[in-house]
């Protein structure tokens, strides 16, 4: 076993990150309503829990665009105007947008796609019921 600086910052390394497949309880059934939000910490990792409709859904906290806190931003919807509108705005995904609070970057929360750049994505954690707890798996 190693020993000295070097073992004490891996060891203080590997506690804050925490192992791939984990499951961690985040919440417990009933304590978010929908369209509620809570932010968790996980070791090392911040994530933004959301409820919305009947599911809860997971993302990082990490804004693609520079690392802003993605997850403590505003929720709301978008006006979108393409040819499946005829051109029209309308209104869609009421409840399921996150702008970013630093640069206004809009995110779908249900699949983290962001609306203006469809191949940027938010990460996304597998969500999990067991009896009333409400776990993420990283």
């Amino acid at each position: 076993m190693a020993t000295g600086p070097l073992a004490n910052s891996t060891l203080q390394a590997e506690q804050r990150r925490p192992a791939r497949g984990s499951e961690h309880v985040v919440a417990r059934v009933g304590e978010l309503k929908p369209g509620d939000r809570k932010i968790v910490t996980i070791g090392s990792v911040e994530i933004g829990i959301f409820y919305i409709g009947d599911a809860y859904y997971a993302v990082r906290n990490i804004c693609p665009h520079q690392s802003g806190p993605v997850a403590t931003g505003k929720i709301g919807g978008a006006v979108i105007a393409n040819a499946n509108t005829d051109w029209e705005p309308e209104w869609f995904h009421d409840g399921e947008i996150l702008g970013c609070p630093w640069h206004g970057l809009e995110f779908r929360i249900t699949t983290g796609q962001c609306l203006a750049h469809p191949k940027v994505r938010l990460r996304h954690y597998t969500v999990k019921i067991n009896g009333d707890e409400i776990k993420v798996i990283l």
